[in-house]
C-alpha cells in the first residue's frame, strides 16, 4: 500500500516537473520570439532596386517570430494610405522630405508612426556627361535656357533638351516639373517621364556611343556605379533653391553644389495600431538601418544580372551574415522592448 502511494507521488512530481519544464520552454520561446504567430504585411514600391532593404527588414521580423506575409506593392502615395487604413503594417521606403505630402494626406502622425531612419544622406539631382560640360562650360541648369546648349541634348529633333526624368508617382517628378517652370526652362527642356530604368538604359547606350546625356538620378542605386560622378558625368547645380512646398531653407547641397532637392532620410513607417500592439516589431524597425553604399553595391549586382527575386533574397541574407553582430543587437533590443511592455 505504501509502495503504491510512493509510486503515485513520484509520478505526480514527475508530471509537475514536465509541466514546469514545458512552461519554461514556452516562456523562453516567447522571449526569443515575441512576435510568435503574429501576421505582418509589408508594403513596398514596385521598384526592384529598393527590395533589398525590405528583404533585410522582413528577415529580422521573421527571426522575432512574426509570420511575414508576401509584400504588397504600390506607389508611394497609395502606400501611405494603405498603411494608415491597416491594409498593410509597415514599409521601409518613405523619403522623409520628398514624400511628406503623401504622409500628411494619409493621416500623418494620427494614423502612422515614423519608426526610424533606414538610410541617411540620400541625394538626388540632375547630371550631364562631363565631356559636354567641359567643352561648353555648362555650370548650371540655367545654362539650358540657351537654345544652343539645349540643342546639344536634343534626341527627337525638336530643338529642346531631352531630360531623362523619373516615374510619375515617385514624387521627384513633382519637383522637376516645378523647377523647370520656376527656372524658365519649359521652352528649352522636355521632361521625359516613363519607365525610368528603361529610359536610363537608352541614356547609358547614348553615352557609350559618345552622345551628350542629361538625366535625373538619386543615390543610392546602381547608375552612379556605371556613370561615375566626377569621371563620366557631373552634377548640374540649380541657380537657386526652389521647392514645391516652399521650404527653400532645406539643405539641398551635396559635394559643394546645390542639387535643387532636399538632402533626405529614408524612414520606416508603421501603422499606428500595429505599432502599439507589437513593440518588438516597432523597435526593430526603429533601429534597423543600412548604408547608402551597401544598397548601391547590391543594385550594381542586379544590373550585372543577379536580378531575380531569389538573388535579392540571397543578397539580403549575405548582408545579414556580414553584419551579424549588429543585426543580433537589433534583435535583442527588440526582445527587450517586448519584455518591458509585457508583450
Amino acid at each position: 500500500m505504501m509502495l503504491k502511494k510512493s509510486f503515485k507521488d513520484s509520478m505526480t512530481l514527475l508530471a509537475c516537473a514536465i509541466t514546469l519544464s514545458v512552461s519554461s520552454l514556452g516562456a523562453l520561446a516567447s522571449t526569443e520570439k515575441p512576435g510568435e504567430g503574429v501576421k505582418v504585411t509589408p508594403i513596398f514600391p514596385p521598384i526592384a532596386e529598393e527590395r533589398f532593404r525590405g528583404e533585410i527588414a522582413m528577415q529580422g521580423l521573421r527571426e522575432l517570430g512574426y509570420k511575414v506575409q508576401e509584400p504588397k506593392e504600390t506607389e508611394y502615395a497609395v502606400m501611405m494610405v494603405a498603411l494608415a487604413n491597416g491594409d498593410a503594417d509597415f514599409t521601409v521606403h518613405l523619403w522623409n522630405t520628398l514624400h511628406d505630402p503623401f504622409y500628411q494626406k494619409a493621416g500623418g502622425d494620427r494614423d502612422l508612426v515614423k519608426a526610424g531612419d533606414v538610410m541617411n544622406d540620400v541625394v538626388q539631382g540632375y547630371l550631364i556627361d562631363k565631356k559636354t560640360a567641359d567643352a561648353y562650360n555648362i555650370k548650371s541648369l540655367e545654362d539650358f535656357k540657351k537654345p544652343e546648349i539645349a540643342k546639344l541634348f536634343d534626341i527627337d529633333g525638336d530643338g529642346k533638351a531631352d531630360l531623362t526624368g523619373c516615374n510619375p508617382g515617385w514624387g521627384c517628378e513633382i519637383t522637376t516639373e516645378f523647377q523647370l517652370k520656376e527656372y524658365g526652362l519649359n521652352k528649352t527642356v522636355n521632361n521625359n517621364r516613363g519607365s525610368y530604368f528603361a529610359l536610363m538604359a537608352d541614356t547609358i547606350t547614348r553615352y557609350k556611343a559618345g552622345q551628350p546625356i542629361f538625366y535625373y538620378t538619386w543615390i543610392p542605386q546602381w547608375i552612379s556605379s556605371v556613370l561615375v560622378i566626377g569621371k563620366d558625368v557631373v552634377w548640374v547645380p540649380v541657380p537657386y533653391t526652389a521647392l514645391p512646398d516652399g521650404n527653400n531653407n532645406a539643405d539641398t547641397t551635396y559635394d559643394g553644389k546645390n542639387l535643387g532637392f532636399a538632402k533626405d532620410t529614408i524612414k520606416s513607417v508603421v501603422n499606428k495600431e500595429f505599432a502599439e500592439e507589437n513593440p518588438a516589431a516597432l523597435k526593430f524597425l526603429s533601429v534597423f538601418n543600412i548604408k547608402p553604399e551597401d544598397e548601391s553595391a547590391q543594385n550594381l549586382k542586379m544590373q550585372q544580372g543577379e536580378n531575380k527575386a531569389a538573388d535579392v533574397t540571397r543578397h539580403a541574407k549575405e548582408w545579414i551574415a556580414a553584419h551579424r553582430q549588429q543585426f543580433d543587437g537589433w534583435l535583442q533590443a527588440s526582445r527587450d522592448a517586448a519584455s518591458k511592455a509585457g508583450k
